[in-house]
C-alpha cells in the first residue's frame, strides 16, 4: 500500500512537472495534435475524449458553441464528483490536528530532549519515540492530508490542456473577452488569489502552533497554481479559478458545519479514551539543601576588669 501511494505521489508529480514544461514550449499559435508514443497516448486517451466532451456541453448552450461555460460546467461536475472524497478527506485532517494537540506535551518534551542531543544514536531514539507515541494514540504523521483529491484531478487538468492546445474550434474561442487558447495574466491572478483565501479560510480554528505549521504548505498549492496557470491557456486557468471559488464554498462548509461536530466528537472520545502516556515525565530533582548561614558568635557582656578590685578593696 505505501509503494502503491508513493508511486502515485511520484506519477502526479510527474505528470505535473511534464505538463508545465509541455506549457512552457509551446507556442501562443494552434498546433497539431502530437503524434509521438508519450504524448501521443496522452493526447488520444486523454485529451481527444474531453474535446469532445467540451464540445458536446458547448453545442448545448446555443449557436455558436460557447466553451467557456462548457469548461465551467466540466469544472462543477468534477468537483460535485470529488466533494464527498474531498469532505471525508477533511474530516480526517481536522480529528488528526485535534488528537495531536492532546498529545503534544509529549510531543514537545521529546523536541526539548531532541535540540538538546549530542550523538546521531541518541536523535534516532528520540525520533523513534516520537514515533512510538503517535501511533499508540492514532495520530498519522502527515496529519491526516492526503492527496488523493489532487491526484485524480491531474489527468483532468492534462486532459483539458491538450483538448485547449489541440482543438482549433476551443483555442480560438472566446469567454467574456477572454480568448481561450493563450494566456491570461488576470485569469492567472483571479486563480492563484482563490487558493490564497481557500487556504487562509482552511487556517481558521486550528491552534496557534499548528497554523505555523501548515501556513507554509497552505501558500505552495496557490503558488503552482498561478505559475501553472500563468503559462497555460487560460480555459485551463478558468477551470483553476472556478475550481478554487468552489474550494472556498467547500471550506466554508467545512468551518461552520463539520469542524463543530468533530471537535465536539473527538472531545467526547478524548474523554472516554484519555492519551496513552508513552513519555514519561522526568523525575523531579530533589531540591538542593540551602547553605546555612553562618552563625555569629554569641556577644559577651562586656565585663569591667577593675570590679573585682574594687570589691576586694
Amino acid at each position: 500500500m505505501k509503494r502503491l501511494k508513493r508511486l502515485l505521489t511520484y506519477g502526479g508529480l510527474f505528470t505535473t512537472l511534464t505538463l508545465f514544461l509541455s506549457a512552457c514550449t509551446t507556442t501562443q499559435t494552434h498546433q497539431q495534435p502530437p503524434t509521438g508514443f508519450f504524448y501521443g497516448s496522452i493526447y488520444h486517451f486523454l485529451g481527444l475524449p474531453m474535446k469532445h466532451l467540451i464540445t458536446w456541453i458547448a453545442d448545448l448552450f446555443g449557436n455558436p458553441p460557447n466553451y467557456g461555460w462548457a469548461i465551467l460546467l466540466i469544472t462543477l461536475i468534477v468537483r460535485l464528483i470529488l466533494m464527498p472524497l474531498m469532505l471525508n478527506q477533511s474530516k480526517k485532517t481536522i480529528t488528526q490536528q485535534h488528537k495531536r494537540e492532546a498529545i503534544q506535551p509529549q510531543l514537545t518534551d521529546i523536541q526539548e530532549r531532541q535540540s538538546k542531543a549530542t550523538s546521531p544514536e541518541e536523535k534516532a531514539e528520540l525520533t523513534q519515540e516520537m514515533m512510538t507515541v503517535m501511533r499508540e494514540n492514532g495520530v498519522s504523521m502527515t496529519g491526516g492530508m492526503g492527496c488523493l483529491p489532487l491526484l485524480i484531478q491531474l489527468p483532468i487538468f492534462s486532459a483539458l490542456y491538450m483538448a485547449i492546445r489541440y482543438s482549433s474550434e476551443i483555442f480560438k474561442s472566446t469567454f467574456l473577452g477572454i480568448s481561450l487558447g493563450h494566456t491570461n495574466l488576470i485569469v492567472a491572478i483571479l486563480a492563484g488569489l482563490t487558493y490564497v483565501l481557500q487556504g487562509y479560510l482552511s487556517l481558521v480554528g486550528l491552534p496557534e502552533s499548528q497554523k505555523k505549521q501548515m501556513k507554509t504548505m497552505m501558500m505552495m498549492s496557490p503558488l503552482m497554481t498561478f505559475f501553472i496557470a500563468m503559462v497555460s491557456p487560460a480555459g485551463l486557468g478558468l477551470y483553476f479559478f472556478a475550481g478554487g471559488i468552489l474550494a472556498i464554498v467547500q471550506t466554508l462548509i467545512t468551518n461552520f458545519y463539520y469542524m463543530p461536530r468533530i471537535k465536539a466528537e473527538v472531545a467526547a472520545d478524548l474523554k472516554k479514551n484519555p492519551p496513552k502516556q508513552v513519555v514519561k515525565p522526568a523525575p523531579k530533582k530533589p531540591a538542593a539543601p540551602k547553605p546555612a548561614k553562618p552563625q555569629r558568635p554569641a556577644v559577651q557582656p562586656h565585663r569591667n576588669r577593675n570590679a573585682g578590685k574594687q570589691r576586694r578593696s
